[in-house]
């Protein structure tokens, strides 16, 4: 898988985060890969490591998305939207790897592919406040 199909799934993935309680997560996780067909393999564990690092740290994101998306609170974000934030900001600010401009334009593709008319441009304007 290249580098935008895996963020793609990471995204897919944190996605279901948003319906179910953390004890389900593992089952959820377990459920996401046999649906996906992959069997395991290097993508897959660092699917699932990157999905357990940005879950461990979304109070901490959604700290930092608070902080400078005015007149918006996570909580009345919109899901899609909020799952591409918090996975870009993960990478922003806990990946080194991951240049902060390269979190942004994956997110504000993948806010055009799954998300409304306007939530490119919500994204990338929250992003944006937090390079």
């Amino acid at each position: 898988m290249s580098r935008r199909e895996i963020r793609e799934q990471i995204f897919k993935l944190l996605f279901r985060a948003e319906f179910y309680n953390k004890e389900d997560l593992a089952e959820q996780c377990q459920l996401f890969f046999e649906e996906l067909g992959q069997e395991e393999n290097k993508d897959t564990k660092y699917i699932e490591d990157k999905f357990k690092q940005v879950v461990e740290r979304l109070t901490e994101i959604d700290a930092m998305v608070n902080e400078v998306a005015q007149g918006w609170k996570t909580s009345r974000m919109g899901k899609v939207d909020l799952t591409l934030i918090r996975l870009a900001v993960y990478e922003m600010k806990f990946e080194e790897d991951v240049p902060a401009g390269v979190a942004i334009n994956e997110a504000v593709e993948l806010a055009k592919a799954y998300g409304t008319d306007d939530s490119s441009s919500f994204v990338n304007g929250i992003l944006a406040k937090l390079v």
